[in-house]
């Protein structure tokens, strides 16, 4: 139900732009979140935005970096990650929540669903 993409090899410093397309059941009311995990890590959080879009929450790794946003008409989620840098090399993954009330709330375990991963890899 919910499908990633937009993943990719990239030089440092450069830009990609993931996709993660929800049913419109999930979607609409629902805390779309961006984690990542990288080889021999543990996943954790990334960005998350909430149902309205009006509010944004950043990991102090990508803060300045990453913009997530969201087009309810599109039922679509997005990252924007600029200035990428080879420790941002991991499989991403969207998720989405109904039992979180505010941004600053998302975490992987209050997490109801997921996508399927999509890899980014930065070379140096």
């Amino acid at each position: 139900q919910l499908q990633a993409c937009g993943g990719g090899l990239v030089q440092a410093g450069g830009s990609l732009r993931l996709s993660c397309a929800a049913s419109g059941r999930i979607f609409s009311s629902y805390i779309m979140g961006w984690f990542r995990q990288a080889p021999g890590k543990e996943r954790e959080f990334v960005a998350a935005i909430s149902w309205s879009g009006g509010s944004t929450y950043y990991a102090d790794a990508v803060k300045g970096r990453f913009t997530i946003s969201r087009d309810t008409a599109k039922n679509t989620a997005y990252l924007q990650m600029n200035s990428l840098k080879p420790e941002d090399t991991a499989v991403y993954y969207c998720a989405a929540a109904s039992r979180i009330w505010a941004v600053t709330d998302t975490r992987a375990d209050k997490m109801d669903y997921w996508g399927q991963g999509t890899q980014v890899t930065v070379s140096s």
